[in-house]
C-alpha cells in the first residue's frame, strides 16, 4: 500500500501520540506552527513538559525515523520550544526534548534524545 509523506508522516505522529498516552502522557498540542517552524507533538505529564521530534519512515531501506534527526534539527526544535513556551506561560515544569522514529510502523521513543 502507498502513502504519500503527509499522509505517513500524520500516521506517524498518530502513533508516537498514542505511544506516550498509553504510557501516562497526556498531548498538551500537535503540529504546533510559528512563522519559524513546526513543534511535531508536545506531551506531558505533572512536573514535565516534553517536545517531540517525529520522524516516519515507511522503511529501514534508507536508515530509521531516528538517524533522521541532525544537530540542526535538534537546535531548531530547542528554539520553537522557548517560542511555544513564551506563547504559553505557566511554566514551572521539566522540560524533555525526545526524537521519536517510527519505522515500518514500530515507534522507538528515546527519551532526552537532544
Amino acid at each position: 500500500m502507498s502513502h504519500t509523506r503527509i499522509e505517513l508522516g500524520a500516521r506517524g505522529e498518530q502513533l508516537a501520540a498514542t505511544w506516550y498516552e498509553q504510557n501516562g502522557y497526556a498531548v498538551v498540542d500537535r503540529n504546533w506552527r510559528c512563522r519559524n517552524g513546526e513543534i511535531d507533538l508536545i506531551v506531558a505529564r505533572p512536573g514535565e513538559l516534553v517536545f517531540c521530534e517525529v520522524k516516519t519512515r515507511a522503511s529501514a531501506r534508507f536508515g530509521t525515523g531516528l538517524e533522521a534527526v541532525r544537530p540542526a534539527k535538534a537546535r531548531k526544535v530547542r528554539q520553537l520550544a522557548a517560542s511555544w513556551m513564551a506563547a504559553h506561560p505557566g511554566g514551572g515544569r521539566r522540560v524533555r526534548f525526545d526524537v521519536v522514529g517510527v519505522t515500518a510502523g514500530a515507534v522507538e521513543v528515546v527519551e532526552g534524545g537532544f
